[in-house]
Formats: C-alpha cells, structure tokens, sequence
C-alpha cells in the first residue's frame, strides 16, 4: 500500500476489507477534484462506503500515465507479464474469502455464489499467463521466391476497459489479463454500482508488480462523460466494453472517429430449448442453472424456455419446485440461494416485465412477487402460456423469472430460437447425437450449450453474434483481440 492511498471507511467499514477507495493514476492511489460517491449493499439498501467520483481531467490524467506507460511495458519481456500475472492468480485465489465477501455485500449474490466469480474470474489470469509467452507469428517464402514474408504481431496500445455490475471481478479480469498479457497499458472504468471490488483488485495487481501507469482504474458516476473524453483521445486504441446493446452502439459510433478497436459483449436473450427425448433431470437442473445463476442477472442466462408440447407439463412442473426451493436472504446469510437484485430499478423492470405476461395470458405457476422487508428482493418466478407478443419474451429479463412457451418440432423451435435481435448464447437438451449436430449450424449464436447450463469457460471463446456484441473474450482468440498484425516483405538480394 502506498503513502498516498486513500481510504475513507464510510458508513459500514466493519463489513468490508481495508480498501482503496481513490482512483488509481501512474500508480498512485489519489482523490477527484470532483466529488465522491456512495456504494450501497442491495441487500440491505444500507450505504457501504464513499469512493472517488472522477471527471474528465482525471480522465485526462489517466491517459496521460497509460500513454506514457505504453512503450516500456509493451517492450517488456513475455515471460515476465506471465509471471506478474501468475502472481496475481495466486493473489487472488489466497484472497478467496475476501474477494467473495466483498462481492456479496456491493452485488448481492450468495457468498457461494460469489466464490465461484473468485475462482472463474482468477482462471482468466492463469489462463493468460500462459498464453503471454505463446503470441506467434510467421515466416514464409513468397510464393514468386524474390522476397520473405514476415508476420508479427504486437500489442494494439493504450486500452479503455469498460465493466458491468453483475460480474465485478471476472468482467474485469476477463479483460485486464489478455491486454497485460499483450502488452497493452488500460484504464478501467467499472460500473458505479459495483466499483469496490475492482479497486481491490487493482491493488492486488499493484502487489503482484504491475508498473506504475500500466493498470489505472476511474471510479465515477459520469461515465458517458469519462467515457467519451476517452475515445476521443488518440493515444487511446482500444475499448473493451461490456453492458447493454443500447450503451455499446453509442460507443461504437464513438470509437468509429477514430476508428479504435472494439470488443463489444452486449445485451442477450438466450432461447433454452427442451426436445422430446431430452432428460429432464437433467434438463430442470441445466434451467435452474442457467436461469438462476447471478440470481439471473447475467448476459448468458436463460431468458426464454421453448419446451415440446409432450413434456411441457411435466418440466413446468418440476421446474416450478425447484424454483420453490431456492432460499432467499442477504447474500451472506449461510442458508442463503438467492440474493437480492442490483437495485429498485431493476426489481420494478422485472415486475413490469411480469405484469405485461400475465396481461397478455400468461399464467404464474409459481413466484411472482417482491420480498417484503429491506433490500431488492423477487421471488424467483414461473410462467407458462405465455404469448409470443409478450415483451418478456423480446426483452432481456436480469431476474429470476423464467418464461415457459412450447413448441412442436424441431423447426418450430430453431424458428423460435433465432427470432431475436440478439445471439449471445443458446441452451439445448436432447438426446438425439444428429440434432446435436445439427443445432449449431442452425442457431444465430456466438454460443451454445447443448445438455449443459453453465458453459463458460476462460479456455473459451465468449462471445456473441448479431446485436449480442464484436469480438470475443477468454481462449486463444481473447489475446487476438489485443494484438496488431504486421507484415514484414524483405527483398532476397540475390533475386
């Protein structure tokens, strides 16, 4: 910890670690000319602590240390940006606890739940300290024998890392390990609602010996104002952004100015299909894991169910008990599965997304309301019959509620899957070793998971198609988005 770091305990410091809450610039941890903001705990909607609100001179200030810092750790040796984040997965895995707790109390999710961010999230940093000393190139002869081809490749340059509330460590850190990895310097901009655990994070990337100006982290409630500031800078080369389609497109246009490059992982609307034949135990335990993880608050949960007519009653059924079972409190209570969502904002988008349903002719089978007491609670929610007109079928839900419609064949289904602006992921359960075959040629998705709920993976290529996003993040193709390619043509001088 530095000499100039801030620490400001706020309101409820005896439930969290000791933590910076300034911003992070050319190393060192220091305080806003703007003003601060509070974090609160969306389970208890009590406040948790104040941290820097930054504007765009500090902005400014930021690219001014990553540019400066850029040449010098892109120069540095592959071997020694594995071994920093090597360090930094061991860091963070000894912090298990800690990174978990502080999950639970800024994003709500189960402790449980959050261990299991800590362990994914770590994964990206080993996952790519070994893939920073394995960026390849080539050299050829020209087809013609007159000259050598030479391909190189190197680090795209300065970075702008802009990360979602919902996955406060893993977003970050599927982001920050492929561009240190590459040799790429990066400001990160995490969601306001979630900023804590990205501050401590930067601290441990500090420790695991990340220099000054590499990693400089802006906490700030103006992010469209930082945000642009930013892209219009043309030092900058890069942004990686994760959030809404809505929000994306905007920076899309943005960055075009500049032509910067872009990966985009935004909005989804993931169909889980059910066939005939599929098991349904297995088929129930994919759903509640597809739909409840996150408390359903993630890109890649299920949000629409097609079931065939000949099991429909059946799944619905089973489903609904299981979404019974779920235990709802604070996320740290021990006994505790599902947690509160982000915000009263989000809980009032998920009622009305329900109210539209039922208006509409759909049927509550279980769920359907608000928890009474402190925090933003839903209970987790079944509906069947519901409309395809229904907006909870073309809207991405971020809740617990899973929507139930049947279809009854397989082309009806493949029809139903595709009809959405977006392609993130999809969900299939069957048995039938052709239609597995046949699914991924059909489906308009950057993913899918066939008899499983949960498929990511830091070995794997995340990403979408269609309005789902550009890009993609995590496996050999998450270091390509970091880096340039170059050509080289040496004349032979004996030609």
């Amino acid at each position: 910890m530095t000499s100039t770091e801030q620490h400001h305990p706020g309101r409820c410091s005896d439930h969290l670690p000791q933590l910076p809450t300034g911003l992070l610039i050319g190393g060192q941890w220091r305080e806003s000319t703007n003003d601060r903001f509070t974090v609160f705990d969306p389970g208890t909607g009590a406040a948790l602590t104040d941290v820097a609100d930054a504007n765009i001179e500090d902005a400014a200030k930021a690219m001014d240390a990553a540019a400066t810092a850029q040449s010098e750790w892109a120069a540095t040796a592959p071997r020694e940006r594995s071994q920093i984040l090597r360090r930094a997965y061991d860091a963070v895995i000894a912090s298990t606890e800690e990174f978990a707790r502080l999950i639970t109390l800024e994003m709500g999710k189960s402790l449980t739940e959050a261990r299991g961010e800590v362990a994914y999230g770590a994964e990206f940093l080993r996952w790519f300290s070994e893939e920073a000393v394995r960026i390849d190139g080539r050299y050829t002869i020209a087809p013609n024998g007159q000259s050598r081809l030479l391909v190189t490749r190197k680090p795209v340059g300065p970075c702008l890392m802009i990360t979602p509330w919902n996955f406060p460590l893993a977003m970050a850190t599927r982001k920050v390990a492929p561009a240190l990895a590459a040799g790429c310097t990066m400001i990160i901009k995490p969601s306001e609602l979630t900023p804590l655990t990205t501050l401590r994070f930067a601290q441990v990337l500090q420790e695991a010996g990340v220099p000054d100006g590499v990693v400089n982290v802006l906490t700030t409630t103006h992010a469209a104002e930082v945000a642009q500031h930013l892209i219009t800078d043309p030092r900058l080369r890069k942004v990686s952004f994760t959030g809404s389609t809505a929000v994306g497109r905007t920076l899309l246009a943005q960055a075009s100015e500049n032509v910067l490059r872009t990966s985009m992982e935004l909005g989804g609307n993931a169909p889980f299909l059910v066939f005939e034949d599929a098991d349904l135990d297995a088929a129930v335990q994919g759903a509640v894991a597809a739909k409840l993880r996150n408390i359903g608050e993630a890109c890649t949960a299920a949000n629409r169910f097609y079931v065939h007519e000949s099991v429909e009653v059946e799944f619905t059924s089973r489903l609904a008990d299981e979404f019974t079972r779920q235990r709802i409190g604070h996320g740290t209570a021990p006994d505790t599965d599902l947690g509160p969502l982000i915000n009263e904002s989000a809980r009032t988008k998920v009622e009305a997304l329900v109210d539209d349903a039922i208006r509409r002719g759909a049927t509550i089978v279980t769920g359907g309301t608000r928890k009474t007491g402190p925090g933003w609670f839903y209970e987790p929610t079944v509906l069947n019959n519901v409309p395809s007109e229904a907006d909870i079928m073309s809207h991405e839900i971020f809740g617990p509620v899973a929507p139930i419609c049947t279809f009854r064949n397989e082309n009806q289904a493949i029809d139903y899957a595709n009809n959405t602006q977006y392609g993130l992921i999809a969900y299939a359960y069957t048995r039938d070793a052709a239609r597995m075959l046949r699914l991924p040629e059909r489906l308009e998705t950057g993913m899918l998971g066939i008899n499983s709920g949960v498929i990511s993976n830091p070995a794997a290529p995340f990403g979408g198609v269609k309005q789902s996003g550009l890009g993609r993040e995590g496996g050999h193709e998450g270091m390509d988005e970091y880096l340039d390619t170059m050509y080289v043509g040496i004349a032979d001088p004996t030609c």
